[in-house]
């Protein structure tokens, strides 16, 4: 089954994040796990598939994995809990060919974080973070804020390409209000 996701509309992302908080650097900048991090703050995580399929990406993804613009690729998005609340919103993007290779697992992980498998591999390398802060008509915030019962006006993101034998994978997480409510 195929199926296309939302309205294309992007904008930069950056090496360096300007005018954030402090608290909200702290969890865009750590470059450890964040489910690791979460489940540190929150006794009742969960991870909560919303989507799951062979799909048209959008905005600067397809030239990022090497995809010709019309090309599918398998999307993967989860919100992350703490207990009833989604506090991040992930959307990760491989391509066929990759997931016959080395990220053979993402297909069968259902409500398992991918974290978990990308943070307990030493062999997998993490390329630097890059950050944006989405607004409406983004195609990654429009389908974060699905679980929200209120859009805000922006929603703070960061992605990396993780890759494992020269196989990559885009992992983009969208850090959603309910994050700043969790400490450490």
């Amino acid at each position: 089954m195929c199926a296309t996701i939302n309205t294309i509309q992007t904008s930069a992302w950056y090496p360096t994040l300007t005018a954030v908080s402090i608290h909200n650097r702290s969890w865009l900048q750590d470059r450890g796990s964040l489910t690791r991090r979460i489940q540190g703050c929150c006794k009742d995580f969960c991870v909560k598939p919303a989507f799951q399929s062979f799909a048209k990406v959008h905005g600067d993804e397809p030239s990022i994995l090497g995809l010709r613009r019309d090309e599918l690729a398998m999307v993967r998005e989860v919100y992350l809990y703490c207990g009833n609340t989604p506090v991040v919103f992930a959307h990760s993007v491989v391509t066929r060919e990759n997931l016959r290779g080395a990220w053979r697992g993402l297909s069968s992980l259902g409500n398992k974080s991918l974290g978990t498998m990308l943070f307990t591999n030493p062999k997998i390398k993490r390329t630097p973070l890059e950050f944006n802060k989405l607004r409406a008509g983004h195609f990654i915030f429009d389908r974060a804020c699905h679980q929200l019962h209120n859009s805000p006006p922006n929603l703070w993101a960061r992605r990396s390409l993780f890759t494992l034998k020269d196989q990559s994978i885009l992992v983009t997480e969208v850090f959603l209000p309910a994050i700043l409510d969790l400490t450490v």
